[in-house]
């Protein structure tokens, strides 16, 4: 009787085997079990409690390129008395009819303004979902060209839209705009400007994101639909705005991983106006953490703000987002042509 001898390729094989099926039950168990735990609801006075909402716009639409009709809402002045047009993008979970205080402000500045339900809020698609990574910004390509908004385009983003806008600003199509005003933008988990746990807002599944950005790093995206992040929404809320997100959606939300890349390759010219007491970020660090990515960028921090919120409520936060706008379409050069 002769004995199978196992060599040292077939142990090498045997181990790398083992292996393989190790890493591939873990990063199983990471999907399956690693999603975003619950959140508790924010407490304390609803900050929209005093809002008008009596002269808010009715909600509009555009066909994106997939057929989908998104929402925005329009706050247009005559031609005459024109300044130039705003498009604004809300914070997670959000929707257009959140900004209504701010579009109020720059309409009644002159400007023309236009607030967006981002696909996966609001009235724009399903909510927490968008069909891959990068959508955003063809959704955004096709709302320019479709409403082609007139006179000094500038991009108004809050919160993770300002971190989108960032992504967007770094992209050959951020050329569609003159200018970008990042409002408290959110810039990535390791950035200093990042507060920890982010002020209790968001529940991110770690083992299930990391587990699928290895995947997608080897093109498998059909996990993408998968929630990876929930909400401290109030109660009240739970049913108007988005409780959680996917990963594609939480991925294309947000600049790239690499955000200072992203910094360093925006073209346009940016400024950005945060509150001195947010809870979410650091006002400090956004001037270093874009000199570090080797841009100097103008940061007007706004005494007074009592919230990561109150950014886009406040009349002395407001004001300063209009002096912002003035002073980038005083020196912007000409977009694209749409």
């Amino acid at each position: 009787m002769h004995r199978l001898a196992i060599g040292p390729l077939g142990r090498l094989s045997a181990v790398a085997a083992a292996t393989l099926l190790a890493a591939a039950v873990a990063l199983a168990a990471a999907i399956a079990g690693g999603g975003p735990a619950a959140i508790a609801p924010r407490e304390g006075a609803d900050p929209y409690a005093a809002v008008d909402f009596s002269d808010l716009p009715p909600v509009a639409r555009f066909a994106a390129r997939d057929g989908t009709a998104l929402a925005y809402r329009a706050y247009e002045r005559g031609a005459a008395d024109r300044r130039g047009s705003i498009v604004l993008l809300h914070g997670s979970s959000s929707r257009s009819d959140r900004f209504h205080p701010l579009a109020r402000g720059f309409a009644a500045a002159g400007y023309a303004v236009y607030a967006l339900d981002m696909r996966g809020h609001g009235d724009s698609g399903v909510k927490g979902q968008i069909a891959y990574i990068g959508q955003l910004e063809d959704d955004l390509e096709d709302f320019m060209r479709a409403v082609q908004p007139t006179g000094c385009r500038t991009l108004v983003a809050f919160s993770a839209g300002g971190g989108f806008a960032l992504r967007f600003a770094a992209d050959g199509r951020g050329e569609l705009f003159d200018n970008f005003l990042l409002l408290a933008p959110v810039l990535g988990r390791n950035a200093s400007t990042q507060r920890p746990s982010g002020g209790g807002w968001g529940s991110i599944g770690m083992p299930r994101t990391v587990a699928l950005v290895l995947l997608n790093g080897v093109g498998i995206t059909a996990l993408n639909g998968l929630p990876t992040i929930r909400f401290a929404l109030r109660p009240q809320y739970q049913e108007r705005l988005t409780p959680q997100y996917s990963f594609a959606l939480m991925m294309n939300f947000a600049p790239h991983l690499d955000y200072q890349a992203d910094i360093a390759a925006a073209r346009r010219p940016l400024e950005i106006v945060v509150g001195e007491t947010d809870e979410q970020f650091d006002p400090t660090r956004y001037g270093p953490e874009f000199r570090a990515a080797g841009r100097e960028v103008p940061v007007t921090i706004v005494p007074g703000v009592v919230s990561h919120l109150d950014l886009t409520l406040n009349p002395a936060a407001i004001a300063a987002a209009l002096a912002a706008v003035g002073r980038l379409d005083a020196a912007a050069a000409p977009a694209s042509v749409l």
